[in-house]
Parts: C-alpha cells; structure tokens; sequence
C-alpha cells in the first residue's frame, strides 16, 4: 500500500471502525450502569439486570469488542497489502 488514496482509505476505515466499537464501549460502560436502578427491576438469573450487566456483561462486551476489532483488522490489513515486519534489535 504505497499510494496515498489507499492509506487514506485505510486509516478512514480504520478510525471508522475505532469509533464504531468505542461507541458501543461508552454504552456499556456508562449507559448501562447510569441506569442500573431501573434495570434493576428486570432480574435474570436471580440477579438484578443492572448487576449482572457490569459483573458478566460488560467484560464479555469487552472481550468481543477485541476479538471482533483484532478480526476487522486482519481482514483489512489483507485488503490494503498491509502487513507487519519484525522490529530490528
């Protein structure tokens, strides 16, 4: 990828899908757990919602955001030709 257009278009897809995933981290993190009173209400498993979404939820949210962010990026890094080299000493 030595053309300009193409890394342009790469780093746009790139922060395109940063932002994608940090929406969806600020909405678990923040939104979720500013409304955990009312999630409170709806029980599973014998926990409350708004527990059970920060105790299980949000790190399994986590844990996809990487898997799926690690993905996307090996696709596209096929796509542009781009690859990694190994750092000299």
């Amino acid at each position: 990828m030595s053309s300009k257009p193409g890394r342009e278009s790469y780093w746009r897809r790139n922060l395109q899908m940063t932002a994608i995933l940090l929406l969806i981290w600020f909405l678990v993190t923040f939104v979720v757990s500013f409304y955990a009173r009312e999630l409170a209400g709806i029980v599973i498993l014998g926990f409350p919602l708004g527990f059970y979404m920060g105790a299980q939820g949000a790190p399994i949210v986590y844990v996809l955001i990487i898997w799926w962010y690690a993905r996307y990026m090996n696709k596209l890094d096929s796509e542009y030709g781009v690859r990694e080299t190994d750092a000299e000493p």
